[in-house]
């Protein structure tokens, strides 16, 4: 699972965007890891909120993840 959050805090730090949907995380993963399958990256993702270093985002109408303390995704 090391290896799927390495590449989940990659492609959050290296991406232009603040927030992004499960399956941009699942795509960038692919990429790297193709035999990863999307159960186990979800326990990743959410092993990363656990820790603090990814955070959840609601849209209200569906959630995203953003990386913690980068754009608009703390409480004002």
């Amino acid at each position: 699972m090391e290896d799927i959050k390495k590449v989940i805090l990659d492609f959050a730090e290296g991406s232009k965007k603040t927030k992004f949907y499960f399956n941009d995380i699942t795509k960038a993963v692919h990429k790297v890891l193709p035999d990863k399958k999307a159960r186990e990256i979800k326990k990743a993702a959410t092993a990363l909120i656990n820790e603090e270093k990814l955070i959840y985002f609601s849209t209200g109408s569906s959630t995203m993840y953003g990386l913690k303390g980068r754009g608009q995704t703390e409480d004002y």
